[in-house]
């Protein structure tokens, strides 16, 4: 069975806390907030920063190289895609900080250039000699010795060159199909008339590097394919350059779309054929060749980028993959403590019916935490398991469980978010086939994504049904959890249990929930429970009271969630954030934000989970979940943050962020200018990593379970 109409229109934030006083703005934007999108330009120069710290092993800064490429990749399929769109129409509404969609634009061109041109010389004058010292010989063709040259053309003859078409540019035909972030050359041609142009796309199923001969030498697959042109077009060529488009990639399904399937299917075919937004060409593109690409792509020369390494750096990622171990870092073994050492999932859910259990991912291992529990709905008394899917692996433990579940005959649901950027293919074919397996599956509605990660398996057992759940901060996705930062809560607690609960069946049942008993959930309650916290905080602050208020997000956009961290600072409170990506809030001003300091922590594993933590007085709570604090996390997506009522597991959390704040090995702190710097120990003192700090207590944790 599949429900596939879309939730109701959002309600009004409906909440029985106390009214909240409204502050005055006593600051101009500018002076108040920092700009989204220059901020996040400013992530991916810290992710940069990493590949260029000679401390770190060679390829994992190759792979920071390549991450920085991804992201920037992104960056301009979405964020920059928008501003052009809004700067087109010639849309006047400012952001938070005061710039106009044209203006973010402009500087944000600007930012990106810098930052190319820094990976550039990263590439060229660092990265490629030691791996050429590492025997990893990054060449030309004309660069092979004679044997290697012979290897290369066999390889490109057999492999390569039969999936190649050049398509020809004629006054009679269009312009041929570029596909976004694939790697072409275009070719002009000498001939007696005037020249013609060849476009020439590399598949992308094509290996970056080709590897050839036993020096360790890798050809780039565009320099081979220019080396290898008379082959593809004759000994016509005249001039060629190598070049890359970037395509907007943002979906439109309407929110009252009848077939929600069909509809988001329709905007995958076109995402194919989306505006360029960005052409990137190779620094000795000729002249009349880029004049050409402007013309027949249909962009303004501000969205042209030349950079004199090779397009497309992300494909670096093939690199640091396959090279030697001894160049990487050491990899990382989860460990599994003694609150999930047990046979069993049923024994798991005994452990939980006694007390709340935590797990921090990679530190912990997800195959004898999440996997786990979500397998023990193979348990005869377990009638029914429900599951959210954002993203997911393959195999999926999840979802493999909620086919067993239906096949079994208990009651299986998934709230699946088909609208996960760049997962929506795929998140097509898995409910699909989950349908096919008698599970319900319902969709989240276009402009409410369900982002929360929950699951819930309902047991049989004496006097009655009890509900067991996991609330987490990251998808269901073992090969994530392998690299992403993340932390899982167990609780068999019933009035969580019955929040949960609600939560499936708002979805389901297209019901606007009244109240949760325990749970934040978005988009009714979490933005005014969150600031209710942060406000009582101040309140005792204004007291004389203890204060303070400690976060960890990914990203901290909310207007009114940073105006009232001003007001509590203000009031006297500590306020320490620590945001992996985006921050708009300005920390350390002088009479709006003395007592707030911002931080971010980077480091081998990508830094994921979300926790809130407010002491006030004698009262700390501390909260986690999916939720970042941004507009759209707290507006329009189904999100969760949970309490953590014991206090073992409050006091672990806590040593999470002591850890985090300490930091001075993969941190940076925010000034109050905007500007991040990179945290550096004492002259006299050793660097301290919180990600190792984290893996040796975990290993502790281990050593005391055996």
């Amino acid at each position: 069975m599949s429900l596939e109409v879309p939730l109701q229109a959002l309600p009004e934030h409906r909440t029985r806390l106390a009214p909240r006083q409204v502050r005055p703005r006593r600051r101009s934007a500018e002076r108040r907030y920092l700009n989204r999108e220059l901020s996040w330009i400013d992530f991916d120069a810290r992710v940069l920063g990493l590949a260029a710290d000679p401390a770190l092993p060679l390829l994992d800064r190759v792979r920071f190289c390549a991450i920085a490429s991804s992201n920037l990749d992104e960056f301009f399929a979405v964020r920059v895609a928008e501003l052009h769109d809004q700067a087109a129409t010639g849309a006047m509404r400012r952001a938070a900080d005061g710039r106009t969609p044209a203006e973010t634009l402009a500087d944000a061109q600007r930012a990106i250039v810098e930052l190319q041109a820094t990976q550039d010389a990263l590439w060229l004058e660092d990265l490629r000699p030691a791996l050429a010292d590492a025997k990893i010989r990054i060449c030309r063709p004309d660069e092979c010795r004679p044997r290697e040259l012979r290897s290369l053309t066999k390889h490109f003859e057999r492999e390569v060159l039969p999936l190649l078409t050049p398509l020809a540019v004629s006054r009679g035909s269009g312009f041929p199909h570029v596909s976004s972030l694939g790697l072409n050359v275009g070719v002009l041609l000498a001939q007696e008339e005037e020249p013609s142009f060849v476009c020439i796309g590399v598949p992308q199923d094509v290996p970056r590097f080709l590897v050839v001969g036993a020096r360790g030498v890798r050809v780039p697959i565009e320099d081979a394919l220019v080396y290898f042109l008379p082959s593809l077009v004759g000994a016509a060529a005249h001039d060629h350059g190598v070049f890359r488009v970037t395509r907007d990639a943002d979906l439109f399904v309407a929110s009252d779309a009848d077939e929600l399937l069909d509809a988001l299917e329709t905007q995958l075919r076109r995402r194919r054929f989306g505006d360029v937004v960005r052409l990137e060409v190779s620094a000795t593109m000729p002249g009349a060749i880029r004049e050409l690409l402007l013309t027949a792509l249909a962009i303004g020369p501000d969205q042209l980028y030349e950079t004199a390494a090779p397009l497309g750096l992300a494909g670096l990622a093939e690199l640091a993959s396959q090279g030697p171990d001894e160049l990487k870092r050491k990899p990382w073994r989860p460990v599994t403590s003694s609150q999930f050492t047990t046979g069993s999932g049923t024994a798991l859910l005994a452990k939980i019916r006694r007390r709340d259990l935590l797990a921090h991912h990679p530190y912990d291992a997800y195959d004898t935490s999440v996997e786990r529990f979500v397998a023990a709905s193979e348990d005869a008394k377990v009638a029914a398991l429900k599951a959210t899917v954002y993203r997911t692996g393959n195999p999926s433990r999840t979802l493999a469980s909620l086919v067993e579940a239906a096949d079994a005959g208990k009651h299986a649901v998934c709230l699946v978010e088909l609208m996960a950027r760049f997962d929506e293919r795929q998140n097509i074919e898995w409910s699909r086939a989950l349908e096919r397996a008698g599970v319900h599956v319902v969709y989240g509605a276009p402009d409410l994504k369900i982002h929360a990660k929950l699951c819930l398996l309902v047991r049989r057992e004496r006097g009655g049904l009890r509900s067991y759940v996991h609330i987490g901060s990251g998808n269901y996705h073992a090969s994530n959890a392998s690299a992403y930062e993340d932390l899982s809560l167990f609780t068999a607690d019933e009035e969580i249990a019955a929040d949960v609960v609600d939560v499936f069946n708002a979805v389901t049942g297209h019901t606007q929930p009244t109240v949760f008993r325990k749970l934040l959930v978005a988009p009714w309650f979490l933005r005014d429970g969150l600031l209710h916290e942060i406000d009582r905080v101040g309140q005792a602050a204004a007291a004389g009271e203890a204060a303070r208020i400690r976060l960890k997000v990914n990203a901290l956009v909310d207007p009114e969630i940073v105006d009232a961290l001003y007001a509590a600072s203000g009031a006297g409170a500590t306020v320490e954030a620590i945001t992996r990506g985006i921050c708009v809030l300005r920390p350390g001003v002088p009479g709006l934000s003395e007592r707030v300091t911002v931080r971010s922590v980077l480091g081998p594993f990508l830094e994921h989970s979300r926790i809130i933590s407010f002491q006030a007085g004698d009262r700390v709570s501390t909260w986690i979940g999916s939720a970042d604090l941004m507009p759209r996390n707290l507006d329009r997506r189904i999100e969760v943050l949970a309490p953590v009522e014991d206090a073992s597991l409050r006091a672990r959390i806590g040593d999470v962020l002591d850890a985090l704040l300490a930091d001075t090995r993969f941190a940076w702190e925010l000034g109050s200018e905007g500007a991040w710097s990179r945290v550096d120990p004492a002259p006299d003192e050793q660097p301290v990593s919180a990600q190792e700090r984290l893996m040796e207590e975990a290993l502790r944790r281990g050593k005391k379970s055996r």
